[in-house]
Formats: structure tokens, C-alpha cells, sequence
């Protein structure tokens, strides 16, 4: 295992979420990210759950880059919200790098593959 990486971002970001954390573990990185795809989940009571507990899911977030070596910030067409920028401000003031998916520059933590590996 190379490390652990946090992915942060808006939830609205499926799709490359899902894309940045297959290539993060096919590559022997420990990924952390999101319980649940807020702007895509169809079931009203988790919708109003996570609504509700926000706050907590966001130190939990925040729990999750204390223990990671860097963040790789899903920031679709630059967009990052509240949560995001918090998360971004937590993972400097911590020593952490952070990686954009918007400038390709989280392709960095796969490109030191041992020869050999796919």
C-alpha cells in the first residue's frame, strides 16, 4: 500500500468520484470518500438524514484527511463549495498536499508505478 488518500468535493461529482477512487486503488492507495452521494440519492428519508446530520458527516470528512497523507479535490469545471473549501484549508493547515482532478494533478500519485504493474 502506497498511503491513504482522502477525495473531497461536492457530492454532485459521481461520477468522477467513483472514477478517481477505482484508479487510486487499482494503483495500491487506501481510499477514503463519501458514505453517500447526496445530489443522487433518490431515497427522500436518507436525503433528509444527511440534511440533518451534515455537520456531523463533515468532521467525520474532516477525521478522515487527519489520518490520510493528501487530498485529491474533485473540482469539476473548478467548482468547489463550503464543505470543499473547508476541507482544502483543514488539509493545508495539516501539512497535507492537496490534489486538483481539475488540472490532472492527482494523476501525479499514480505515475511512480513499481515496473511491472498495470
Amino acid at each position: 500500500m502506497k498511503g491513504i488518500i482522502t477525495i473531497c468535493g461536492s457530492t454532485r461529482f459521481r461520477k468522477e468520484f467513483e472514477e478517481v477512487n477505482r484508479i487510486l486503488e487499482l494503483n495500491d492507495w487506501c481510499v477514503f470518500s463519501v458514505a453517500s452521494y447526496y445530489h443522487s440519492e433518490k431515497d427522500p428519508k436518507l436525503r433528509e438524514w444527511i440534511r440533518h446530520n451534515k455537520s456531523q458527516l463533515d468532521k467525520l470528512h474532516l477525521s478522515k484527511i487527519d489520518i490520510s497523507q493528501a487530498i485529491v479535490v474533485i473540482d469539476v469545471g473548478g467548482y468547489t463549495g463550503a464543505s470543499t473549501k473547508a476541507e482544502i484549508v483543514h488539509a493545508r493547515e495539516s501539512g497535507k498536499p492537496v490534489y486538483y482532478w481539475s488540472d490532472g494533478s492527482w494523476k501525479k500519485l499514480i505515475q511512480n508505478r513499481d515496473k511491472g504493474k498495470s
